[in-house]
């Protein structure tokens, strides 16, 4: 246990030097330069764990050991290793950890599963370059098509493909993958919240996770000198802006549930300090736990932004992302509580309020997923941490769950 806590530390510390920001967190944009470090310190570990590595045309990255039966589905584990801008270590990194440890498990103890095992380390999981988020796992599974894969683009007009080519990454790779090929998927994530720290529980096994929407509003006025136009002549773009975002979180109060939306993100053209905005960009996200919610959260903003179309100013509203509520698959909630309970690893039930890869997998095949504490409840910032040794417990947990869905004999 201490030696594998001990190697899950070094990797957190490993991976969280490949910053564009040091000393103000981890940013680690998809096809960066540090997203390149990242990629070639992973597929370093993959090798070092006896995995055959691949990557696809998005830029995943596989490991994988071989089973006994020839062309059988394999059972993933892994998550995702981009971040958010000036976010923290773990939020990603501990999922990708904990898989190259259980694939550690399998090497150390000269396994050979019937079923290969597969360790992923996924992409643009956070959409914090390409807008929408979980990019990596939606184009692996064919939810996101080629041509909606290949239009995306980051704030610089740069287009997702442009970027891989700038990165040297092989955008000629296939990049669908046929589920029929994946047996289960299992990702460790942080909590991100309060709830198992508070209640002084290692583990949290993920009963479901939270619908979710993400729109992008468009509003567009008249640019205008800041001190010749008069106040009843201005069409800004910036007020009208201003006005439906200070409105949105009633509309998630009224609806209740937990409902909850976020607007962060906002662009404001042409920029200058004494010119009327002409033009306003920015992203709503809508979350609930119930799909109706989510479907009321995201009439009520259609209905207040088109309130705010009047002469001289026009709101536009794209959808860019929409996830259903996803449950997590009883069987391996089950085998996760039996092996908790035999390892001696205290665990409660929990649901997710953020989204995560493993919710675009729950449409394809079994799924589970296992939480962890964040400390102080925090994520997407530089103070995110949680302790290796819990990482170290879910990676024990993981590993007999996986011998169990691989079908491992041990008593060879």
């Amino acid at each position: 246990m201490k030696q594998l806590q001990q190697r899950i530390e070094e990797h957190i510390e490993a991976l969280s030097a490949y910053t564009a920001t040091p000393g103000q967190g981890t940013t680690r944009l998809t096809y960066s330069s540090q997203d390149m470090q990242a990629r070639e310190y992973i597929k370093a570990q993959m090798t070092r764990y006896g995995l055959t590595v691949r990557e696809d045309g998005v830029g995943n990255i596989f490991g994988r050991l071989e089973g006994t039966q020839a062309d059988a589905p394999a059972v993933m584990v892994g998550s995702h290793f981009d971040s958010v801008p000036h976010g923290g270590s773990y939020d990603g990194p501990a999922g990708v950890v904990a898989g190259l440890e259980v694939a550690a498990l399998f090497q150390e103890n000269q396994i050979q599963p019937v079923y290969p095992l597969e360790v992923i380390a996924m992409v643009e999981e956070e959409g914090a370059r390409f807008a929408g988020g979980l990019m990596g796992s939606r184009a692996m599974l064919g939810i996101l098509s080629e041509q909606a894969f290949s239009e995306l683009q980051d704030k610089d007009g740069i287009t997702t493909i442009q970027a891989m080519e700038q990165a040297g990454l092989d955008t000629s790779l296939p990049r669908i993958r046929d589920p029929r090929t994946i047996r289960a998927f299992l990702e460790l994530h942080i909590e991100q919240g309060p709830i198992l720290e508070e209640k002084g529980i290692p583990i949290g096994i993920v009963e479901a996770i939270v619908g979710l929407a993400q729109l992008e509003i468009t509003v567009q006025g008249q640019a205008g000198h800041a001190g010749t136009t008069p106040m009843d002549r201005r069409a800004d773009a910036l007020v009208a802006a201003a006005g439906i975002i200070a409105a949105l979180p009633g509309i998630a109060v009224e609806t209740g549930d937990g409902s909850v939306i976020t607007t962060g993100k906002l662009n404001v053209w042409p920029g200058g300090a004494n010119v009327i905005p002409d033009k306003v960009v920015f992203t709503v996200d809508l979350r609930s736990g119930r799909e109706e919610n989510v479907q009321t959260l995201i009439r009520r903003t259609e209905e207040l932004a088109a309130s705010y179309i009047r002469e001289g100013i026009t709101v536009s509203v794209q959808q860019q992302l929409y996830m259903k509520p996803k449950a997590m698959n009883e069987h391996i909630r089950s085998l996760l509580r039996e092996n908790s309970e035999q390892l001696g690893i205290t665990h409660c039930p929990i649901n997710s309020g953020a989204g995560h890869d493993a919710m675009v997998f729950a449409d394809m095949t079994d799924v589970g997923m296992l939480f962890i504490p964040s400390r102080n409840g925090l994520s997407h910032c530089p103070e995110e941490w949680s302790d290796a040794a819990d990482i170290a417990r879910a990676v024990q947990i993981f590993y007999e769950t996986i011998k169990s869905l691989t079908e491992v004999d041990d008593h060879e």
